[in-house]
C-alpha cells in the first residue's frame, strides 16, 4: 500500500483551543515575541519539541500501574536496567529526571576547565551544561552537514579529520570524552553514518579518549542507517541499534525522545570510577541510583516504551510522516533542510528571509509569523540559540545557519494536522517579504533562547 497509517488507535483526545489572528498578536506581544512564554492552551499545532510531548501507549500506561514505588531497589529500576543493558551493553546504568541532568552529572564527573570535548554538533543543554563545567564545546560537523540544501545521506556525521586535527592540536589528555549526537538534531535532525560511529569510535580509543553517544533519538538514527547505508538493509532496528552502542564507552539520554514518555533520562556508562562519581552527584540533586529523581511508574514507562520504539511499523510511520511534511513545504517552494531528519523538518530561514539581517534574527521572526497567521509554534535554531558574543566588546557573530525547527511529537497530530501545517507555512511564506526583523531587549548569560524577549524594528 502506498498510504501508511499511523499504527495505532486513537483511546483518549484533548481538544485544541482555536484562537483568532487578533487573539495571538496579543498574546505574543505579552511573550515579548518569544514563544516559549506562550500558554500550550494558546497554541493550535504545537511543534515546539518532540521532547516528553509523546503519546504513550496502553501497554505503557498498564506499567505506569504497575511501578513500583520502593525509594530503594525498586523492581521498576530493575526492569528499566534490564531493557538499557540489553540494548547498549552498558555495565553502569544511572536513571535521571531527563537528559540534561544526565549531562550535568557527566560532564561534572569527567570534565576540568582546561578540557575540549568534541561532538558533531551539540545541542543547546549540552552546550550549556559543558560550557558550566568550564570545558570547551567543539562542533566539528562533516562539511555536507552545512548545506542545508544539499542532499547527503549522512549530514550528521562528524568529520573524523577535523577531529584528528583537533586531538592533535589540543593533546589527547586535555579531552576527557568525544560524543555523537544521533540523529544530529541541531544540524537538522540528520543521521550519523554507522561507519562513521565504528571510525569515530578507531580515532578514540586509539588515544584512549572515550566516545558518548548523545543518544535520545538513536531508533531514528538506526532506521536510517538500514533504510541509507550498504550492508544493513536486512538487519534487524534492535541489532543495529546495538551494533552503534557496541562502538561507545556510555551515553546520556533524553527519554522523552526515543523513550517515548514525557519525563526521564538515564547515563549509561562502562567507567566505574566515572560511575561512582556520578551515583554521588546523583544523591545530592536526583535522588536515590534505582531511582534518579522519577517515580517508579516513570521508570516502567521508560522501560516499555524503549522496547515499542525499535518496532517497524512504528519506526516506518514516524520517519514517513516527517518526510510528508517536508515535502507538503517543498511543493510550495519554501527551503528546507534536505533531506528530511527523523524528528523534524528545518526551514532555512537565511535563505527564506533574505531581507532581514542575520542579527535581526529571521528564524525568530518566520516563527512569530507562523504563530501569528495560523497558531503554530516550533523553536528557532540559528544565531538566538547559537549565536556568540564577545564578552569584553558585546559584538555578536551570527550562527552559520538560521533555521526554523518544527518537531513532530511522536503518536500525536494526524495527517490533517499536517496538512494545515503544510497550508499554513505556504500562505505566510507568500507574504514573506512583510515580515519584520527583531531585537533582542532582554537576554540571561545562558541558554538565552528560552528565556529572552523581543520587539520588532
Amino acid at each position: 500500500m502506498k498510504t501508511i497509517i499511523e499504527p495505532f488507535k486513537i483511546k483518549s483526545v484533548e481538544p485544541i483551543y482555536m484562537t483568532t489572528r487578533e487573539q495571538r498578536e496579543e498574546k505574543l506581544r505579552h511573550a515579548g515575541h518569544n514563544l516559549f512564554y506562550i500558554p500550550a492552551r494558546d497554541v493550535i499545532i504545537d511543534l515546539l519539541t518532540d521532547s516528553g510531548t509523546s503519546a504513550m501507549s496502553a501497554a505503557q500506561w498498564a506499567g505506569i500501574m504497575r511501578g513500583d514505588e520502593s525509594y530503594a531497589g525498586s523492581e521498576s529500576f530493575y526492569r528499566l536496567e534490564e531493557v538499557i543493558k540489553d540494548l547498549t551493553g552498558l555495565t553502569y546504568i544511572i536513571p535521571t529526571h531527563q537528559g540534561r541532568a544526565a549531562e550535568r552529572i557527566l560532564f561534572s564527573a569527567c570534565a576540568k576547565s582546561n578540557a575540549v570535548i568534541p561532538s558533531n554538533s551539540h545541542f543547546d543543554t549540552t552546550r550549556a551544561n559543558i560550557e558550566y563545567s568550564g570545558a570547551e564545546a567543539v562542533d566539528l560537523v562533516t562539511e555536507e552537514g552545512k548545506v542545508p540544501s544539499l542532499v547527503h545521506p549522512f549530514k550528521g556525521n562528524i568529520d573524523t579529520k577535523k577531529l584528528e586535527k583537533l586531538i592533535k592540536d589540543r593533546g589527547p589528555e586535555r579531552i576527557p570524552l568525544c560524543m555523537l549526537t544521533v540523529t544530529n538534531n541541531s544540524g537538522g535532525g540528520q543521521p550519523v553514518s554507522m561507519a562513521n560511529i565504528r571510525e569515530t569510535s578507531d580515532i578514540c580509543r586509539s588515544h584512549k579518549i572515550p566516545l558518548f553517544l548523545d543518544a535520545c533519538r538513536f531508533a531514528e538514527n538506526a532506521y536510517f542507517i538500514r533504510k541509507r547505508e550498504k550492508g544493513y538493509e536486512g538487519r534487524s532496528l534492535k541489532s543495529i541499534a546495538q551494533e552503534m552502542f557496541s562502538y561507545t564507552d556510555g551515553c546520556t539520554m533524553s527519554a522523552k525522545k526515543d523513550g517515548l514518555v514525557n519525563i526521564g533520562g538515564f547515563l549509561g556508562l562502562n567507567n566505574r570510577e566515572w560511575a561512582e562519581k556520578a551515583r554521588n552527584l546523583l544523591i545530592m540533586t536526583e535522588g536515590f541510583p534505582t531511582y534518579g529523581g522519577l517515580a517508579g511508574r516513570d521508570l516502567e514507562a521508560i522501560a516499555q516504551g524503549l522496547v515499542e520504539v525499535l518496532e517497524e511499523e512504528y519506526l516506518r510511520y514516524r520517519i514517513r510522516s516527517v518526510e510528508y511534511l517536508g515535502e507538503g513545504l517543498q511543493k510550495q517552494g519554501i527551503p528546507i533542510i534536505q533531506p528530511p531528519g527523523g524528528h523534524a523538518i528545518y526551514i532555512d530561514a537565511k535563505t527564506s528571509l533574505p531581507h532581514i539581517p542575520q542579527l535581526q534574527y529571521p528564524a525568530q521572526a518566520l516563527l512569530c509569523e507562523l504563530y501569528t497567521h495560523a497558531g503554530i509554534r516550533g523553536v528557532e535554531i540559528g544565531s538566538v540559540m547559537f549565536g556568540k558574543k564577545d564578552p569584553q566588546t558585546g559584538d555578536e557573530t551570527p550562527h552559520e545557519m538560521e533555521l526554523v525547527r518544527l518537531a513532530i511529537p511522536r503518536r500525536v497530530y494526524t495527517q490533517s494536522h499536517i496538512d494545515y501545517v503544510i497550508e499554513a507555512a505556504g500562505e505566510v511564506y507568500t507574504q514573506k517579504e512583510n515580515i519584520q526583523g527583531l531585537r533582542i531587549v532582554y537576554e540571561p548569560p545562558l541558554l538565552r533562547h528560552f528565556t529572552a524577549r523581543f520587539e520588532p524594528f
